[in-house]
């Protein structure tokens, strides 16, 4: 039998409520950040304990994207309509990308020449796709599913690198889930077309 520390269990819970999120914001269920403010604050403490200083701020960023959401999927359409799944042009992506990559190369510099932190680089490309991606999901943006599944790749390496089972596997798992959360927001767009 497998015996878990404290820090391991807050990762266990912290997985099955993050695994919730994502299952409920497949379906479109505004539950679903709730969950997220949940498992958000568990792995503050837990990505803080790991070093990944970056990953550990991401938390308090999600945080706050919890709320947002929240607002967003209940009041956030047109005239407070329910908000629908859109897509971004091309142009959008761009800039995301661009702005990812900058702030990767500042970020990793900074954590490299002043802190501790293990794997900064990764550590800040993890971080600022997610927040690139959060806001995606917030507004209902479908190709937030295509970024998720490249940083969650990423992330695999980076929780393995830092004794993160449990979290590792579940980034794994997010990778299935991901392609099902496309299809599932591709279709509803078609059943509500603009």
């Amino acid at each position: 039998m497998v015996s878990l520390s404290g820090l391991q269990w807050w990762e266990v819970a912290a997985v099955v409520l993050a695994i919730a999120y994502l299952l409920l914001a497949i379906r479109q269920n505004i539950w679903c950040w709730a969950a997220a403010a949940l498992s958000t604050l568990m792995y503050l403490f837990i990505m803080y304990q790991a070093r990944l200083y970056m990953e550990s701020a991401l938390q308090l960023f999600y945080l706050g994207m919890a709320a947002y959401g929240w607002q967003q999927w209940r009041h956030g359409g047109d005239g407070g309509a329910r908000l629908e799944v859109t897509t971004w042009p091309v142009r959008y992506h761009l800039v995301a990308i661009s702005a990812v990559f900058l702030l990767v190369i500042i970020s990793g510099e900074l954590l490299t020449r002043y802190s501790e932190a293990a794997l900064p680089f990764l550590d800040s490309f993890t971080t600022w796709g997610a927040v690139v991606a959060t806001f995606m999901v917030a507004r209902k943006i479908l190709e937030n599913w295509i970024y998720w599944f490249v940083i969650d790749a990423v992330s695999i390496g980076l929780y393995l690198s830092r004794d993160l089972y449990f979290t590792a596997a579940l980034f794994a798992g997010y990778l299935v889930m991901i392609v099902i959360g496309y299809r599932s927001w591709r279709a509803s767009m078609s059943r509500n077309p603009a």
